[in-house]
């Protein structure tokens, strides 16, 4: 079973949050919501306080097979100043796996080293802190190697159900595609 973390820090954006954790569970990945430093993390526009799964400084990074950030600010600065989350993202791509970003988020891509030269999207206007170089900004997921991007909060399902194509493969995707009632992807 793949095994994603999903790291959550405070100012994070919940549609995008929350539509990558169900589709993945959904899909039958293992899930790990891990809060950047402690266990209850606040979103950015419900005030809704959340009790992640675990802290980052608990998760075993070995074991995962990706990464995937939620955007939402201030959520998306935090986990890009982040050393840890830096850490996580880079020595993942380094072993080939997949690395995944939607809306802000991306700047931490950029901050570990790994949108270099990769194509990219992000939330419109956000380009300052991902390069303007390789930035697409009429699709809602790109996918450029083991880098995988997306715009915002409406095209969360599409960024999680490509996601469980890249993990879980075509036939879970278009199960789970037709039983989310998706044909906007």
């Amino acid at each position: 079973m793949a095994k994603v973390l999903v790291p959550l820090a405070n100012g994070f954006e919940e549609i995008e949050a929350m539509s990558i954790i169900d589709v993945l569970g959904r899909a039958g990945v293992d899930v790990i919501v891990a809060g950047l430093e402690k266990k209850e993390v606040e979103g950015s526009n419900t005030g809704l306080k959340f009790i992640a799964h675990t802290v980052l400084d608990d998760v075993d990074i070995s074991s995962l097979d990706m990464i995937v950030l939620p955007g939402g600010l201030p959520g998306s600065e935090y986990l890009a100043k982040s050393e840890k989350i830096k850490n996580i993202i880079k020595t993942l791509s380094d072993k080939g796996k997949p690395v995944g970003a939607i809306c802000a988020a991306p700047w931490a891509l950029k901050e570990a080293g790994v949108l270099d030269g990769k194509k990219h999207t992000n939330y419109p206007g956000f380009e300052e802190h991902t390069g303007k170089e390789c930035y697409v900004s009429d699709q809602k997921v790109v996918i450029d190697s083991n880098v995988i991007t997306s715009r915002g909060p409406g095209t969360a399902i599409c960024f999680a159900l490509e996601i469980v194509k890249m993990l879980q493969g075509e036939e879970v995707y278009n199960q789970l595609k037709e039983g989310l009632l998706v044909d906007y992807c």
